[in-house]
C-alpha cells in the first residue's frame, strides 16, 4: 500500500487549515468597525432578548420545549420515508400498502397536534 494516493486528500486537509486560519486572522483587520447599539444587542428570532432569570421565581415558557420536541418527532418520522424510498421497486403492493397506513398515522398525529393548538407559537 503506497502512501503516494493520501497526499491529495492531505494536502486538501491542510490548505482548508491555512485558509481558514488566515481568514479568522485577517477578519478584524480588514473587516468594517461601525458597531452600534443595534449591531451590539443579541438576536433572538426577532423577539426582544430579556436577561435570564437567576433564581427560580420565574418560569421558562413550555411551548418552547413542546414545539422542539414536536419537529423531532415528526422529522424522526419522517426520516422513515428515506428506506422506503430507496426500497419501493422491491416491495411491491405490501411496502405500499405500509406506507400509507404510516403516512396516515402521522396525518392523524399532525391533525391532533394542529386542533390541540401545538403549533400555535401564540
Amino acid at each position: 500500500m503506497s502512501l503516494a494516493g493520501w497526499v491529495p486528500l492531505v494536502g486538501l486537509i491542510v490548505l482548508g487549515a491555512l485558509f481558514s486560519l488566515f481568514s479568522v486572522a485577517i477578519a478584524p483587520i480588514v473587516g468594517p468597525k461601525r458597531a452600534n447599539a443595534a449591531k451590539l444587542s443579541a438576536y433572538e428570532c426577532g423577539i426582544e432578548p430579556t436577561p435570564a432569570p437567576r433564581t427560580g421565581g420565574h418560569r421558562f415558557p413550555v411551548k418552547f420545549y413542546l414545539t422542539a420536541m414536536l419537529f423531532i418527532i415528526f422529522d424522526i418520522e419522517i426520516i422513515f420515508l428515506y428506506p422506503w424510498a430507496i426500497a419501493f421497486n422491491m416491495l411491491g403492493l405490501f411496502g405500499f400498502v405500509e406506507m400509507l397506513l404510516f403516512i396516515a398515522t402521522v396525518f392523524v398525529a399532525y391533525a391532533y397536534v394542529w386542533r390541540r393548538g401545538g403549533l400555535d407559537w401564540d
